[in-house]
């Protein structure tokens, strides 16, 4: 149905011992990472590659924060709180995948380093389980427990669909890039999963426990790869699809043209429709080459598998459609195909999507199984993008070599989070919430000036991490390690920028912060905030009662001019940076005095103070100047939740928020002349529009602004 068959003729035809490479070099800190921890075992094994899954505990160190009571204490001399670094053990599931002909090395391998497991079983699924099941058991001393299909399939699709973010793609032929990630839905059922493996078998998934097999076919993945051998006498898969990529169809199909002379009005086809796949080669007397009948083939089966996956979505009234199986394989030519197939037939009503992480599914299904009595359901896993090979670029011209080494071993590793996460129960639709304002996969410029951002503060992070721990004797090489391998990351962005999903400054941040724990760095800044946040305090009290000194609407406006004032320390500008270097005082009342006068480049005060005003009056709260009325008392503390003092000189960037409140209109060209910024650093500054409205990008310092986004500094 769903399985991929043996690779025939190929190099794993002869048997299984006597026809594997064991040439292969296996680095431990890169592919089978934390293996002396392993305890846990599952594996995935199709006709050509194995995906092996196993769970493991890191130690790690944490940053904790305790805070003081600092009544009858001098607070000038004492910090408001301590910060130690604890040791913490923590739970990390690997996935990995490689190609059948390197298994028996692989076992071996894992043989050598496993050190304990907690489990005498190894959870198995795919046809090849069968095939490798005496080796599996002799290698590792394992008894191979075999498990449904279907079942770790689906298990596996719910696993990655809940937990990852950006795990879907829309697949886009005229975009650049071409995937067009989607938001993680709350609700992600009912959906239905067409799996492509040697057949097609179509699934309706409702709930997590509860699907059905509702139909399928016998022409898939394994058809494209008997007749295009027959045809080309190519006789690996990979192959074939690399043919079919350089070939043009409509020198074998053809088309409604062909047929009428032009489009079929009547009907309202296009005249470049297929009408009949190789129907030219019926009546034409030549030669077709192995590319045109390639890529013939593949569009033959993937619109047959496109509109039956269309027809059953239709019947069963569900408009999502995931794809998933080896004949996907993350190939531009396929994924078009399809793509192009289920818009045609459910007029824009389906959407087809497909994973990033599609050819894990059974193996993390595998493992989920033998890990029940474990609940991992009942946690949230991150993917650990330090560990993770990511998503590789659909296009062989981009990075040639990491094409080839991914295709060898590619790697998932997903972490276990403290705390379940659940969506926030103020928002108004979670479905439709962005938390980024500013999507670098999409955009070139910000893209090309966030990544240089962060690789020119790169060395800088580096040297901070070893200076905050003075006391340990590797912290330089453990340095040295975090950023030759957040450096690796980096580039890999610069040419796949949809290796981890959407790219945005948060996720550069978080790949950092991964990075940085990867080498034992839990947070190089937490003495600097520590001594800063320290300062910021000192001031509370004054911000607190010069607030309360005034009148309700001057208050209003004193909060919003504060929020800017604490979060220019955290914009994108070098201005302000060259301000920090130079002036070490500089702090909350110099930053409110630099701040440019109304109009803002973003000014929507006044409307969000009018709608302040009857939610304040709602809520049997005074109304605006009844501090000022007879019998009326003014209560001590802050008043509202955003009477917070940012802390000055953050070095970590943090989320910019003030857009929240000041967004609403889109700014003219000229608005754009007049962005925030420090007085007395001119700048140059050019704009362009693009479908989002103007950008505008200052040629000084970089700086990047969106309609509703400041950059922020790195």
């Amino acid at each position: 149905m769903a399985e991929r068959g043996g690779r025939g003729g190929g190099r794993n035809s002869g048997g299984v011992s006597g026809s594997l490479d064991k040439s292969i070099t296996l680095p431990p800190d890169e592919i089978f990472r934390n293996l002396e921890n392993a305890k846990r075992f599952a594996i995935d094994i199709g006709g050509s590659l194995a995906k092996l899954a196993y769970y493991s505990t890191v130690q790690h160190k944490v940053a904790r924060v305790r805070s003081f009571d600092q009544s009858g204490k001098d607070v000038e001399h004492e910090s408001p709180y301590e910060i130690t670094v604890q040791e913490e053990i923590t739970a990390r599931l690997h996935f990995i995948k490689f190609e059948n002909a390197y298994i028996e090395t692989c076992l071996d391998f894992i043989k050598d380093h496993l050190v304990n497991t907690e489990t005498k079983v190894i959870k198995a699924t795919g046809g090849g389980a069968y095939k490798f099941k005496d080796l599996i058991e002799k290698k590792l001393g394992l008894k191979l427990d075999k498990e449904d299909v279907m079942t770790c399939l689906i298990k596996g699709c719910n696993f990655v669909l809940k937990n990852i973010p950006h795990e879907a793609f829309a697949y886009m032929k005229d975009a650049d890039p071409e995937f067009r990630f989607q938001m993680n839905h709350p609700h992600i059922f009912p959906y239905l999963l067409v799996n492509i493996g040697s057949g097609v078998s179509i699934v309706k998934v409702e709930t997590e426990d509860k699907f059905e097999w509702i139909g399928g076919s016998s022409i898939g993945g394994g058809t494209f790869w008997g007749l295009g051998t027959l045809l080309t006498q190519t006789k690996k898969f990979d192959e074939l699809l690399q043919l079919a990529s350089k070939g043009r169809h409509t020198n074998v199909d053809m088309l409604v043209k062909d047929v009428y002379g032009g489009a079929y009005q009547t009907l309202g086809l296009s005249g470049n429709l297929i009408a009949s796949s190789f129907g030219k080669s019926a009546t034409a007397d030549k030669e077709f080459s192995k590319e045109d009948m390639a890529k013939s083939l593949l569009h033959m089966i993937s619109n047959d598998i496109g509109q039956l996956a269309c027809l059953y979505a239709k019947l069963h009234n569900l408009n999502k459609i995931y794809f998933g199986g080896f004949f996907i394989r993350g190939h531009p030519v396929t994924m078009r195909t399809i793509t192009y197939s289920i818009n045609f037939f459910s007029k824009g009503e389906v959407q087809a999507l497909f994973l990033r992480h599609e050819g894990y599914l059974g193996a993390i299904g595998a493992f989920l199984k033998g890990a029940e009595q474990d609940n991992p359901n009942q946690y949230s896993w991150g993917e650990n993008y330090a560990g993770s090979s990511g998503l590789m670029s659909t296009s062989p011209d981009i990075c040639p070599m990491q094409r080839e080494r991914s295709g060898t071993f590619d790697m998932l590793e997903m972490d276990r989070l403290e705390r379940p996460l659940v969506n926030l129960p103020l928002l108004k639709d979670p479905s439709t919430y962005i938390p980024d304002t500013v999507d670098l996969t999409d955009d070139a410029m910000a893209r090309k000036y966030w990544l240089s951002c962060f690789e020119e503060a790169l060395d800088g992070v580096a040297k901070r991490a070893a200076a905050s721990q003075p006391e340990s004797v590797d912290a330089a090489e453990r340095a040295e390690k975090f950023r030759q391998k957040y450096w690796d990351k980096l580039q890999t962005l610069r040419q796949q920028p949809f290796a981890y999903g959407t790219l945005t400054v948060r996720s550069l941040l978080d790949t950092r912060e991964h990075c940085l724990n990867e080498f034992n760095f839990p947070d190089p800044y937490s003495k600097v905030k520590q001594k800063e946040n320290g300062i910021a305090l000192k001031c509370y009290q004054s911000v607190i009662d010069s607030l309360d000194s005034l009148g309700w609407e001057e208050r209003q406006f004193a909060l919003v001019k504060g929020l800017l004032a604490g979060n220019v320390f955290d914009w994108g500008a070098k201005a302000v940076s060259d301000v920090l270097e130079t002036e070490p005082q500089f702090g909350f009342e110099e930053a409110k005095e630099k701040l440019q006068e109304r109009p803002w480049l973003e000014d929507s005060y006044n409307e969000w103070l009018a709608r302040l005003k009857p939610s304040r009056q709602r809520f049997g709260q005074p109304g605006p100047g009844a501090e000022d009325r007879p019998g009326h008392h003014r209560r001590n503390g802050p008043r509202h939740p955003h009477q917070l003092l940012c802390s000055p000189q953050m070095r970590e960037p943090q989320a910019c928020r003030h857009q929240e409140l000041l967004a609403g209109r889109s700014p003219r060209r000229e608005d754009l002349q007049r962005h925030f910024q420090v007085r007395g650093a001119p700048q140059m500054i050019r704009a362009r529009r693009d479908s989002r409205g103007w950008r505008l990008l200052s040629a000084r310092d970089g700086q990047l602004f969106s309609n509703s986004s400041p950059a922020r500094r790195n």
